[in-house]
């Protein structure tokens, strides 16, 4: 059985999953272009920590981590099964790649990883634990991480990064984009050319020469779980650019296969 890939997922707003939107209809149609995994193991933008943490919990609550938003958005429950011997496993290739990395046996799903896989997998049939991610570290130790997971896309489990290709909300909610502006169109097609050319140490080092990389990304969370499913993906870089959109005027909702 071949290896399956490992997706970045740009998840834009809460409301994706109640909405016709490009993305909305990409990702409803995603998991027909791969098997059916074992499991799935969900980096998402929207879990901070200080060391790598995996959910570890048996049945993870859905966790409604936003306000504002229509009541019948908060109705929505996504009842996927936990595993907590992934989670050991998870933690275990963590540990001996040299992070500190530990289980959270409480926590459940926020909306980066919940949201889009209602859409993917709505039966939510499929054991699924999250990955944090470490907004204080970079791009390569996000890599690092993926790199240490590689080993279980040999076990038909889905590798996912969950965030933004951009993600720049002030501007979002601005809400005076009529068309996508220059910074953020530029900055998704340097990274388009430089997975499209296998370039991962340009990547890694996004934040000093990606074009208005700072403009794109004021925090840098919901770029690290790109890098998380770009090292899980090994070397030499083969990838598929599977879907681009801009939601919001400034929210790039691009979506790769590594």
């Amino acid at each position: 059985m071949a290896a399956l890939p490992t997706l970045f997922i740009s998840h834009g707003s809460p409301m994706l999953a109640l909405e016709d939107a490009p993305t909305t209809l990409f990702l409803r149609g995603l998991s027909s272009q791969f098997l059916k995994p074992a499991a799935i193991v969900v980096a998402s933008a929207h879990w901070e920590t200080e060391e790598p943490m995996v959910t570890g919990a048996e049945h993870p609550e859905t966790i409604h981590d936003f306000q504002g938003f229509p009541k019948e958005l908060y109705t929505l429950r996504y009842p996927a099964p936990g595993d907590s011997v992934l989670a050991e496993r998870v933690q275990a290739l963590l540990v001996k790649a040299g992070f500190k990395a530990g289980i959270d046996p409480r926590r459940g799903l926020d909306h980066g990883a919940w949201n889009p896989l209602l859409l993917m997998y709505p039966n939510a049939d499929i054991p699924v634990i999250e990955l944090s991610v470490q907004p204080q570290r970079d791009a390569r130790w996000h890599y690092r991480i993926g790199q240490a997971l590689a080993p279980l896309r040999e076990e038909n489990i889905l590798i996912v990064g969950t965030g933004n290709l951009t993600h720049n909300l002030r501007e979002a909610f601005r809400g005076h984009h009529t068309q996508t502006p220059d910074w953020v169109s530029v900055f998704a097609k340097w990274i388009e050319e430089r997975v499209r050319q296998g370039d991962i140490e340009s990547l890694l080092d996004w934040e000093r020469l990606a074009p208005h990389a700072q403009q794109n990304h004021p925090t840098p969370e919901h770029f690290l779980p790109f890098f998380v499913a770009l090292g899980a993906a090994g070397a030499p870089l083969q990838a598929r650019h599977l879907h681009e959109d801009t939601a919001m005027g400034v929210l790039a909702m691009d979506a790769y296969a590594f």
